[in-house]
């Protein structure tokens, strides 16, 4: 009987996802570069922040573009937007964001991922097991 518990136990922690190394550490949100052309702004390191973030690409951007109220397209690993949007907006919205869609609701670690089921959205945090609904359209 206790063999069987001890290979249900092995198996189990097999199945579980590692939490990263870094949740220790103080969560740091990256500051947003880029710069003005003309009446667009260009967003350089917009796509490693949402990876930083460990969000998709698309999720992220659409966001972005529509809390800042503004349209914008990829250009390669550059996001452009379509009328200057200052430095210090970009980064609260960010900041937004990741209140919204990656910190835990109960630990407040970035430890999470967002899954879909049915219609609805959650968080679903690695490190203490919380699962919150999150707004499903953006």
């Amino acid at each position: 009987m206790a063999e069987d518990y001890e290979k249900l136990l092995d198996s189990a922690y097999k199945n579980v996802k590692k939490v990263s190394e870094s949740s220790g550490k103080r969560f740091e949100i990256p500051k947003i570069k880029g710069h003005f052309e003309g009446k667009k702004t260009i967003l350089t390191n917009f796509f490693q922040i949402g990876s930083h973030l460990r969000r998709n690409p698309e999720h992220f951007q659409k966001y972005i573009l529509k809390e800042l109220a503004v349209s914008g397209t990829k250009d390669k690993d550059r996001l452009i937007l379509n009328r200057k949007v200052p430095r210090e907006k970009i980064n609260q919205k960010i900041k937004e964001y990741v209140d919204e869609f990656v910190l835990c609701k109960e630990c407040k670690k970035p430890d999470t991922e967002l899954i879909k089921k049915d219609r609805l959205a959650f968080i679903h945090c690695l490190a203490c097991g919380a699962k919150h609904p999150v707004r499903t359209k953006i």
